[in-house]
């Protein structure tokens, strides 16, 4: 599990950006193109087989505990539709330090559904 920024984008073509003109007339003036019309916080929930869950977070809306912990119920309905009868043994769950992932709310949640977390190891160079 990771969360991460997502850029959206609305790109024109060069169809779509032409102007008619005089073949007198100046050329019009280009404003400066932005990086992106803006971005969006995401929660992506995978395993070795791709993508389980993609939860878009809306503008006045944080990532806390209650969040989160909806999040992973959602995560395991998915879970269990995807893998239908394959998940017998458990579901070992890896997700980084942040606050939200640390409550007691979401520790009691992963608990109360079976998934046994793994530990998360803070940055190792050995690693990088």
């Amino acid at each position: 599990m990771d969360e991460t920024w997502l850029y959206h984008y609305d790109p024109k073509t060069k169809q779509q950006s032409m102007e008619w003109q005089h073949s007198g007339s100046p050329c019009p003036k280009k404003f400066r193109v932005q990086k992106s019309t803006g971005k969006i916080p995401a929660s992506i929930f995978w395993d070795q087989g791709g993508i389980i869950l993609i939860d878009y977070l809306s503008k006045d809306q944080t990532i806390n505990a209650e969040y989160y912990s909806s999040l992973l119920v959602q995560l395991k309905d998915n879970l269990m539709e995807k893998h239908r009868g394959k998940v017998t043994k458990g579901v070992l769950f890896l997700h980084n330090s942040a606050p939200a992932h640390r409550a007691l709310a979401t520790q009691k949640k992963l608990a109360y559904m079976g998934f046994q977390c793994l530990d998360y190891l803070p940055y190792s160079p050995g690693l990088a």
